[in-house]
């Protein structure tokens, strides 16, 4: 039998475990220390549940990672020490607020930035293959070097955190980003890393099966954590990989989430509110207002979902085309800051109307 016949069966039985690990989860994570999992608070800023919902996804997702790894290591006989040490941490650190031991924002992030300085210094993670002159050479500092690589999971991390707000919207937005890292790297003889990102997508399918349209599941604190610091962790290893991309083309692919961290930490500052809390001005939130007008609350939770990562999907698509562009891949990137930034005004005034 063929390496590609066994890596398709690998990936068929992966699958299938995965699926019953996701039954199994939603249909009794409700036991889990007395139901502290199910999600009751309605009255959050980003609540748009109206009956209780588990926030199991995050431990079946960390289940199936599991799996997966001591499957590869069987396969490849290599031990994936910088996949499963990250997402081993930030799967812990959301969990804690998964089962409601309140740790204050300040508090979360202190840790959240301490793991990730301790992982990306020690392990070590490294970013290489930088289109800015100044910024390649800045990065041969190991400190700046670990302190720029924190930053980029930080942003993303917290944006996946950010936006998992309607059943699909993060799992779709992570599987297109995904689905394009691992094009890249098939079209570039990166079969073996390919295996670890179909991996990934494979857990988010099914994760899907039981979030959309009707959530019985949600990620949670624990699943956003750890599938927000998995596509920060693709998308530096592909960049890494393949020297021939413009690393600006990233930044296009990522612009979603990090900008949304980005401008609302600037946004709630500018309004006098604490960055560190949520509130109800997101894009994602804002658009769900004005689609609830339209089609009501129950078909705008999904179909909210569905327009802002059919857009997504659209802008990041011409920095794929010209992806060995790094003069374009620039200016795509700041183009597309400008196009959120047009569209947010146009839905606020809206909404406030």
């Amino acid at each position: 039998m063929g390496t590609e016949s066994i890596e398709a069966s690998f990936l068929s039985i992966f699958a299938l475990i995965t699926f019953f690990i996701f039954l199994i989860i939603s249909k009794y994570s409700f036991k889990i220390k007395n139901g502290d999992l199910l999600d009751t608070n309605f009255s959050k800023p980003q609540a748009f549940h109206e009956n209780p919902v588990s926030r199991s996804g995050g431990i079946a997702s960390i289940l199936s990672l599991c799996v997966f790894f001591y499957i590869y290591n069987l396969l490849y006989s290599e031990i994936l020490y910088n996949y499963i040490y990250m997402s081993l941490s930030m799967f812990l650190i959301g969990f804690l607020d998964d089962l409601r031991l309140y740790i204050k924002p300040k508090n979360r992030l202190i840790l959240m930035i301490l793991s990730l300085f301790i992982l990306v210094y020690f392990l070590p993670i490294n970013l290489f293959h930088v289109d800015i002159p100044i910024l390649s050479y800045l990065l041969e500092n190991k400190l700046f070097s670990s302190i720029f690589v924190l930053i980029c999971f930080l942003f993303i991390i917290n944006g996946a955190n950010l936006i998992d707000g309607f059943n699909g919207l993060l799992t779709f937005n992570l599987i297109i980003i995904n689905f394009i890292l691992t094009f890249l790297n098939m079209s570039n003889g990166n079969f073996e890393f390919s295996l670890i990102l179909i991996a990934q997508i494979i857990i988010l399918l099914v994760f899907l099966l039981f979030n959309f349209p009707k959530a019985k599941i949600f990620l949670g604190d624990s699943g956003a954590y750890l599938f927000g610091a998995l596509t920060a962790l693709n998308t530096v290893t592909t960049n890494n990989l393949i020297a021939n991309i413009s690393s600006l083309f990233f930044c296009s692919l990522l612009f979603y989430p990090f900008f949304e961290v980005f401008f609302s930490f600037l946004r709630k500052i500018y309004q006098r509110k604490s960055p560190l809390y949520p509130d109800k001005e997101h894009l994602h939130m804002l658009s769900y207002l004005l689609i609830a007008s339209k089609y009501g609350k129950l078909r705008a939770d999904y179909l909210n979902s569905l327009f802002i990562n059919f857009f997504y999907l659209i802008l990041v698509l011409p920095g794929l085309i010209l992806i060995d562009n790094a003069i374009f891949s620039r200016y795509w990137f700041f183009i597309l800051l400008l196009i959120y930034l047009i569209i947010y005004s146009r839905l606020y005034r809206l909404t406030k109307n």
